[in-house]
């Protein structure tokens, strides 16, 4: 078996290298955008306009930080985040495999048809206004619960999840029934526990879903207390950018001067921002990327 490499033909060999390079080149292309936005963000804006900042910045200042963390509601901003991000993932992934657990079953009344207006949804929308109107009409409106109820479920997780059901092996059901164990239980002792990968899979793609969307903050939250980060910080931005426009237009010489001499611009902070949004998200990936690969369900049914 150790010899096996040295078996391979010269065609399995060439094809090896090329998949190992594309996957170094994919690795590559990934990695080092974010290491130049790393350097950028601690890098002094206007020193960073003249350009040749790769991986490591030129002129240090950690001004663009303290600009993004300014903002007096930048604390509650993180909470709400937080609060939305943990919640709608527990109560989404929850929600989704218990729905795309009874879609399964063949034996479900109507199953087909169910499946069929779920995935209609992932076809058409019933635009913003509409939406709009549905979540006013519903209370939902400037409350934080606007971030997590509408969301609870997702065809497209619904469907994975389903799809990853029906894999398993339906020996582990029978048995589970003939011991008297209920729907529920098999679902919470033997499904879900069987079914890391794709519950590690969902759970991080609905985490991530939660913390960078600014949408939702924007459009049908008012009370500025009540953004998460995201929104926060897409509207430092705009702020930032209006206002450096608007001096642009109007300074006079004295001012163009001392606008010059900021260090601060708006692509600074944006760099400064990324970072920010995307750190939370690097540092949760690690406890679960484990669970990414298949392989639960082997030796757990003997033929």
């Amino acid at each position: 078996m150790g010899h096996e490499f040295y078996k391979l033909s010269i065609g399995e060999k060439l094809f090896k290298f090329i998949n190992y390079a594309l996957i170094v080149l994919l690795c590559l292309s990934i990695l080092l955008p974010f290491l130049n936005i790393l350097a950028l963000s601690f890098n002094a804006g206007k020193d960073a306009e003249r350009g040749g900042i790769y991986f490591w910045p030129r002129v240090w200042t950690f001004e663009n930080y303290s600009e993004v963390f300014k903002s007096a509601n930048i604390g509650r901003a993180f909470a709400i985040s937080i609060f939305r991000t943990f919640l709608g993932t527990i109560a989404g992934v929850l929600l989704s495999a218990m729905a795309a657990y009874a879609l399964k079953s063949k034996t479900l009344p109507g199953v087909r048809f169910f499946t069929l207006m779920i995935f209609f949804t992932m076809l058409f929308s019933g635009g913003i206004i509409p939406y709009y109107i549905l979540l006013k009409n519903l209370h939902l409106t400037n409350t934080i619960w606007v971030y997590v109820v509408p969301v609870l479920y997702s065809a497209w997780n619904l469907i994975i999840m389903r799809t990853f059901f029906q894999q398993l092996s339906i020996s582990l059901e029978e048995s589970a029934k003939l011991d008297g164990c209920s729907d529920f239980g098999i679902l919470w002792r033997i499904v879900l526990p069987l079914s890391k990968p794709v519950l590690a899979t969902i759970s991080l793609f609905t985490a991530v879903s939660h913390w960078n969307d600014w949408f939702t903050g924007t459009f049908y939250i008012r009370t500025a207390a009540l953004r998460p980060l995201s929104t926060l910080l897409q509207e430092m931005l705009t702020k930032q950018d209006a206002i450096r426009e608007s001096l642009m237009q109007t300074a006079g010489s004295d001012q163009m001067i001392m606008l010059q001499q900021v260090q601060l611009t708006g692509d600074s902070l944006k760099m400064a921002t990324i970072i920010v949004v995307v750190t939370p998200i690097i540092i949760v990936y690690p406890f679960i990327q484990k669970y990414f690969a298949k392989g639960a369900m082997i030796g757990s049914v003997k033929e």
